[in-house]
């Protein structure tokens, strides 16, 4: 695709690009009426039409550009205007010309680097030293062989067994805090469970927890609670009271 030949339909001008540039550098059109981003854009919409990137296209059409964008800066500067008036078209033309030709240049560069890469890349350099460099022994610093064999004995000592004794879990027996129950139910008809089990371990207050449920199982107690985390009342159930109160009478008949 030749840049110059592209197709411009602007609100200040209309036709190809090369048209533009010379009314431009003649002074024949203001540059401060060219839309610069609608030539972008111009330009991206060919590039689409072609389904191709030209790279070549692209770095002419930078060039070009650039070269719009520095001169319509430049007019913006009312300190710069008598150095643009100064400036000649045909001193215009030689900028312009000078710049496209140290692009292409600087082209040709990259393509002589690109070739280079490509005849040179199956080269590999080994780093390290010179091969008549003198070596460097590294110097060990004095060892006492006496030291290194205590050394060595003391890792061959078998280490202690660790003991897990601390570990351990002893439960005591649910049977022991049932007949503790039962024997304060038989002195009273209720109790706090949290006053029975005050001063005992976690382990011990759970196992006591235990019993108290075996005993609401078996129907021996009643329990209550308030509200959660509150001081849960324990009462001897009404079957038990009953069968207590028949022993009670049938001993008082006996005695009497």
């Amino acid at each position: 695709m030749i840049v110059r030949e592209l197709e411009l339909n602007l609100d200040a001008f209309e036709g190809p690009f090369d048209l533009l540039l010379t009314l431009v550098l003649k002074e024949e059109l203001d540059l401060r009426d060219v839309d610069v981003a609608a030539i972008v854009l111009a330009f991206l919409d060919r590039l689409a039409e072609r389904d191709e990137l030209d790279l070549d296209a692209c770095g002419e059409f930078l060039v070009l550009v650039s070269a719009l964008l520095e001169l319509k800066a430049r007019g913006l500067f009312p300190h710069e205007a008598a150095e643009l008036a100064e400036l000649e078209p045909e001193a215009a033309a030689e900028e312009l010309a000078r710049r496209l030709a140290e692009y292409r240049r600087m082209k040709e560069a990259a393509a002589w680097l690109r070739d280079r890469l490509v005849a040179e890349g199956d080269r590999f350099f080994r780093l390290g030293p010179a091969p008549l460099a003198p070596r460097i022994e590294p110097q060990l610093a004095p060892q006492d062989p006496a030291r290194l064999a205590a050394a060595l004995r003391a890792l061959a000592v078998e280490p202690p067994p660790v003991s897990l004794a601390h570990m351990a879990l002893r439960f005591p027996p649910v049977s022991q805090f049932l007949e503790r129950f039962r024997a304060v139910l038989r002195r009273r008809s209720r109790f706090d469970f949290d006053a029975e089990v005050r001063g005992l371990s976690r382990i011990e207050q759970a196992v006591a927890f235990l019993a108290l449920l075996d005993l609401r199982r078996f129907g021996e107690v009643t329990i209550e609670q308030a509200a959660p985390f509150a001081p849960i009342r324990v009462t001897r159930s009404r079957e038990e009271n009953r069968d207590r109160d028949e022993r009670t009478v049938a001993w008082t008949v006996r005695s009497a």
